[in-house]
């Protein structure tokens, strides 16, 4: 490569990094809490909550090594988001016990995840759709509904994984709620197929094998995890709905609005080595609606 080619790309490097200033303070202050929170779970001799910290040094890396190796640039305010959402979900969330403390944290992270995962799905097919060598051009409206069902299989692929750790390993990741009224064939005197409902349920009497009775105290019945896993995927649903509704508008208006743009990973601007006019040089830059349309 030529020296004033060097010189550009060095100077482009630069300017990348003059622009994650933002992105670079976030993760400096979060991963120093997490390291602080590692040596105090290791003084406390809690290993588990250590396997957590380090989980989420881990996961503080994905996003720049994603932009490193796949040439992409995620937005800054994308980026704080995610890493955000990281620390809440394993630090606040899981170590200093946000799910219990407060029964709304869990729903507004799923409704979170709903929106980067629309926002990320939208961004693949945009890639796509802008790419030559691939035969994909989309209208803007099944590139909304291509990024809704991705931010829905990746809620569906989530509940899947918290299933099975709490089938085959006992954890409660699929928290339990307390219901006072249920409705069930199961206490269907006739044995059918008539739905038998109980209403004003005040608690749950557990009879183990040795015939001991254990009354749980909890208020109500308790129902194991199917709330919580609809719960989280109709969150999903929502929140995957506005990135969609609002990518489609962003296309639909040939890539105007600025809102969207802080979302939607894009490719890198990096300077051409060679001449742009030749064959594979040249890289799409802004989303072109025009092949979506």
């Amino acid at each position: 490569m030529p020296k004033r080619d060097k010189k550009k790309l060095k100077g482009y490097e630069w300017r990348h990094i003059e622009n994650k200033k933002l992105v670079y303070t976030v993760y400096f202050v979060l991963r120093l809490s997490v390291v602080l929170m590692l040596v105090a779970q290791f003084f406390n001799q809690n290993y588990e909550n250590m396997l957590l910290c380090v989980l989420t040094l881990v996961l503080f890396m994905l996003p720049s090594m994603f932009e490193r190796r796949l040439h992409i640039d995620l937005p800054d305010t994308l980026e704080v988001i995610i890493l955000l959402f990281i620390y809440a979900a394993e630090i606040l969330g899981e170590i200093s016990d946000y799910y219990i403390q407060f029964p709304y944290w869990d729903t507004m992270l799923h409704t979170m995840n709903g929106f980067l995962c629309a926002a990320i799905g939208f961004a693949l097919v945009d890639i796509l759709n802008r790419e030559e060598k691939v035969s994909l051009h989309l209208s803007p409206f099944f590139m909304a509904v291509t990024a809704f069902c991705f931010s829905m299989t990746i809620g569906v692929l989530w509940e899947f994984f918290e299933f099975s750790m709490d089938q085959f390993l006992l954890f409660d990741m699929q928290k339990d709620t307390v219901v006072n009224t249920i409705s069930t064939v199961n206490l269907d005197p006739n044995h059918g197929t008539a739905a038998v409902v109980v209403k004003g349920i005040q608690d749950v009497i557990l009879v183990l094998e040795d015939g001991t009775q254990m009354p749980l105290g909890l208020g109500g019945y308790l129902d194991v995890g199917i709330i919580d896993t609809m719960k989280d995927l109709f969150v999903n649903f929502i929140g995957a709905v506005v990135f969609s509704a609002i990518g489609y508008f962003f296309v639909k208006g040939r890539g105007k609005g600025g809102f969207a743009r802080r979302f939607i990973p894009r490719f890198q601007r990096r300077p051409a080595a060679q001449d742009a006019s030749a064959p594979g040089n040249a890289r799409p830059e802004e989303p072109n609606p025009e092949k979506a349309e």
